[in-house]
């Protein structure tokens, strides 16, 4: 059946690998243990117990952390290229049997969690040893970990490219994101290990704990006080597609899930279309056989003969819409993913705001157990919705071509457009005629029954009705089509919703289900979760107040000042009662509104509401009655 010198459907040739890296994957727990346990040894616990009266331990075995998802902003695209060389592991995590032996059904659940177990123990060397505070140790031992990781997988690359999907290079384009992520880790860990050895020579200096006060964060409430209220001219660009924030930085979370979703995305896309010329292949060779079939049986060539060129013209056309629909999804696919990093920034600052009209009423006041566990859930289900939204809008997609197709390309061009652009001129003329009747509907309300403008100025007529009778006949009269139109309108509805909702399914930062319900929706309840757990912990305003406090504190206790207040003003400006006393005042104002008509001398009329950016900014202008100095030293406090 397969025409001579066709090799599309040739299998790619055995080879046999001399390390196979499902077992490296076992097997690199044992190093990965180990790493773990040195750089736990070399931690210290603040709370002690019994068992560290030995020598031996005096506080050691420390827990180690991986990274920080909540608050640290350091070595953020380090860790993501690290989420990188996990994403393989991660998409083929449930396609593997870590077991030698067969389980029953019931335990397939527990075979998933011990392997999504050992995979997080054998990937956690390359989080904990860029962010432990030992250095010289933990770039040393990176190094090692990961060019072990690199040399075998480039090994197991070149040795054994082939596979049974896409053919001889079927791992060269599947692993080569994996190994990229590799080597930078490699790149990074050289790096790390070069400052520590000039650091411990006295060639460099010790680089500073990450401060709770970050620049960018001091940046933002320096631009809340700023003096310059006008606007800067914005570019198309930023007008239109994407205006870049100077003091706004992404989690670590947020980088490393975004990553891991591209190179998924890529993954699928090339499998997706690698099943797609396979399966098409095998329609065709389906085809010829029977094109064959039916030449040699003369008593099913006539059906035979009416049936293989449609089948042709499907495969034909249906490899022709899945190539294109293939390029949609994926676009659509990876504007999705930029997308819900713009929505997590605009609902952050919104919730920095003090605005929470943008999310349900019901979602305002959310359980800090539910928001806290939103963060640890979110990674994965973001990864998992953007794989499954993407097979979704691709088959929605494939089938709308398909319809296109078969319902006006493919009759026009049999010398059918007539009778194609007469039924469609039908459906054009009936979709008009309700437009224009709903249309009309509210054009006689507007002209004929309601009263006129109560003031010249306003923008439209007050809703007081006008000629009663006339409008009880009007609404007699087209209640009875109404009721005909309600039908086909409730069937528009439906189809609506359905396409919204598949072409919407990937979008976590967007609810999915009706108004009223959206607790309903998992996926939304975790994403409203995980900004409000981000906006306890981010928010600039509360952490520059925090490290106020810690500042007077540590000034109080005779303490020299930590890097934590290195971003705090001179020592007047800290120690101004001023200062201090505005910023009790600002809070008291906040949480009291009604204490603000009582001070003296009395706000102005036109004083804005007292959101706390508003306020803060009415603050700043002196609406207390302002003395310029303290205005100037809250200038300074900014500035800081």
């Amino acid at each position: 059946m397969n025409p001579a010198g066709d090799t599309r459907d040739a299998p790619a040739q055995p080879c046999e690998n001399v390390v196979h890296m499902d077992i490296f994957l076992h097997c690199s727990l044992i190093p990965a243990v180990a790493i773990m346990g040195a750089l736990s040894f070399l931690q210290r616990r603040e709370r002690r117990w019994a068992v560290d009266r030995l020598p031996v331990l005096s506080g050691r075995f420390g827990v180690v952390v991986p990274l920080d998802v909540i608050g640290s902003l350091r070595n953020r695209w380090s860790y993501g290229f690290a989420f990188g060389v996990v994403s393989s592991s991660v998409l083929a995590l449930f396609a593997q049997e870590y077991l030698p032996f067969a389980v029953p059904p019931w335990a397939r659940a527990f075979i998933y969690l011990l392997g999504a177990l050992e995979v997080g123990v054998a990937y956690y060397p390359f989080f904990a040893c860029l962010s432990t505070p030992f250095r010289l140790v933990g770039s040393i031992l990176g190094i090692l970990y990961t060019l072990t990781w690199t040399v075998l997988s480039l090994w197991d690359m070149v040795t054994c490219p082939g596979g049974a999907v896409l053919g001889r290079f079927q791992k060269l384009i599947l692993q080569w994101p994996r190994v990229l992520c590799l080597i930078f880790l490699l790149g990074r860990f050289t790096h790390m290990l070069a400052k520590a050895v000039r650091t411990n020579l006295g060639l460099e200096r010790e680089e500073d704990e990450e401060l709770m006060l970050q620049t960018h964060q001091v940046k933002y409430i320096q631009r809340l006080f700023s003096l310059s209220l006008g606007r800067r001219v914005r570019s198309w660009f930023e007008r239109n597609v994407y205006e870049w924030d100077p003091y706004f930085k992404y989690p670590n979370r947020m980088i490393g899930t975004s990553i891991i979703c591209f190179i998924g995305l890529y993954a699928i896309t090339v499998a997706d279309y690698s099943l797609c010329d396979y399966t098409f292949n095998k329609l065709d060779h389906l085809v010829d056989s029977l094109s064959l079939l039916a030449a040699s049986c003369n008593t099913t060539q006539n059906l035979l003969a009416d049936l293989v060129p449609q089948l042709r013209q499907f495969s034909l056309v249906a490899r022709d819409i899945w190539l294109a629909t293939t390029i949609f999804a994926s676009l659509t696919s990876v504007t999705y993913t930029f997308h819900v990093l713009v929505c997590y920034r605009k609902h952050l600052k919104r919730l920095w705001a003090g605005q929470k009209n943008f999310m349900p009423e019901k979602f305002h006041n959310h359980s800090s157990a539910v928001s806290v566990a939103a963060i640890t859930r979110y990674s994965g289900w973001q990864i998992a919705y953007t794989m499954w939204g993407y097979l979704i809008i691709h088959f929605v997609q494939f089938l709308l071509g398909l319809l296109l197709a078969y319902g006006l390309v493919l009759p026009i061009q049999q010398g059918k457009g007539l009778t194609v652009l007469s039924n469609l001129g039908m459906i054009i003329l009936t979709t008009g005629v309700v437009i224009g009747l709903l249309i009309l509907q509210i054009l006689l309300v507007q002209v004929f029954f309601l009263q006129d403008k109560i003031s010249p100025t306003d923008k439209q007529k007050p809703l007081a009705l006008n000629n009663r009778k006339a409008f009880h006949n009007f609404t007699y009269f087209f209640f009875f089509y109404n009721v005909i139109m309600g039908l086909g309108n409730c069937i528009i509805r439906l189809v609506v919703s359905m396409v919204l909702g598949t072409w919407l399914v990937s979008r976590i930062d967007r609810t999915i289900v009706q108004r009223g319900y959206e607790s309903l929706d998992p996926g939304y309840s975790t994403w409203i979760g995980m900004i409000f757990a981000d906006h306890y912990h981010s928010n600039p305003v509360m952490i520059c107040f925090c490290h106020l406090l810690l500042a007077e504190r540590r000034e109080r206790e005779g303490r020299a000042p930590t890097s934590n207040s290195q971003f705090s003003t001179s020592s007047e400006c800290v120690r101004g009662v001023r200062i201090r006393q505005r910023w009790f005042l600002l809070y008291t104002l906040l949480k009291n509104p009604q204490l603000v008509p009582l001070r003296r001398p009395s706000p102005p009329s036109h004083w804005p509401s007292l959101d706390p950016p508003s306020f803060a900014l009415g603050f700043r202008n002196g609406w207390s009655g302002g003395e310029q100095t303290a205005r100037e030293g809250m200038m300074d406090e900014a500035d800081a």
